[in-house]
């Protein structure tokens, strides 16, 4: 039996000071390597991705802009690709603009990923966001409108006053795939969209059948998190994580400040992968009751799994 795991960025695998711990890219990099199948899922790019968990090393896939994309960690080819028809598209910047809100907008140009804005136009935290971009080649300041419909579009990011942005999250939520939610270190209120198939959940159950997986165990901290919660054969919060998310977890495990993932699957997927190694050498005939004590007895008092 094939498990995939898949693990939220941010609040989850990554530390507050938003990087992985050389305990966690230890750790993924040896049990990969060791033929583990697992996977992150977040709402940054692979660029900023990349960066942040800059030491873990390990060729697996990964799924970036909340779904929109499914690519390698260590080429950063794409295997998957969701854009919006060009018609929805502009329809959306059009919508959003006239709703006095100026998004920053991702897409592909002439082959190369770019994100737009309107230097001249957006807000203080557009701003602020755009400035911790400083350097990014992917950087594309564009003087009109018209500028910002070039390409091929596959996400939207919009930062502003909640009573600005709720509207449109409940106008569009049936037709695209939208994400409202409060940053967790700016604290500003940001609603993503995207193309309605361009989802974790769906990008989770995309990569498991990828891989040929039967199960699917997941980590994660916020509301956001939910949908692929109820995916998962196991779910598991940070200690962290929001009490919604809590409420919905097969069980709390330690915090992202504490290498909480990490040290779950260093513990758990060592020793569900002994013991199935195990029970495909046990020579039982139908006494299922005699297989468990064999197998309870071969890993009783392991505690350095």
């Amino acid at each position: 039996m094939k498990t995939l795991y898949v693990s939220d960025l941010d609040g989850t695998l990554l530390r507050s000071d938003q990087k992985t711990s050389e305990f966690t890219n230890e750790t993924i990099n040896d049990l990969v390597q060791k033929g583990m199948l697992f996977s992150y899922a977040t709402a940054r790019s692979w660029h900023t991705a990349y960066k942040v968990t800059d030491g873990m090393t390990a060729a697996f896939p990964l799924i970036v802009y909340n779904g929109a994309f499914i690519l390698d960690n260590a080429s950063g080819r794409h295997l998957l690709e969701n854009f919006f028809e060009k018609a929805s598209a502009v329809e959306l910047i059009r919508e959003l603009i006239a709703g006095g809100i100026q998004p920053i907008v991702y897409a592909f140009i002439d082959g190369k990923e770019k994100f737009s804005y309107r230097k001249d136009a957006v807000n203080a935290a557009t701003w602020e966001f755009i400035l911790s971009r400083t350097g990014d080649s992917r950087e594309r300041p564009v003087a009109d409108t018209e500028e910002l419909l070039r390409g091929e579009i596959f996400y939207f990011a919009c930062i502003d006053e909640p009573e600005k942005l709720r509207p449109f999250y409940e106008r569009y939520g049936n037709a695209h795939h939208c994400v409202y939610h409060q940053d967790i270190y700016s604290k500003e209120q940001w609603l993503e969209i995207m193309p309605i198939k361009a989802s974790k959940a769906n990008a989770i159950l995309q990569l498991k059948e990828l891989l040929g997986c039967d199960r699917l165990v997941v980590f994660g901290d916020g509301v956001n998190d939910l949908d692929m919660f109820r995916l998962a054969d196991e779910a598991y919060a940070v200690e962290n994580a929001v009490p919604e998310l809590k409420a919905a977890a097969t069980a709390v495990i330690g915090s992202n400040d504490e290498d909480g993932v990490a040290r779950w699957l260093s513990r758990n997927w060592r020793v569900s992968t002994r013991i199935g190694a195990a029970k495909g050498k046990l020579k039982v005939s139908g006494d299922f009751d005699r297989w468990d004590r064999e197998i309870e007895a071969m890993f009783d008092g392991d505690t350095n799994s």
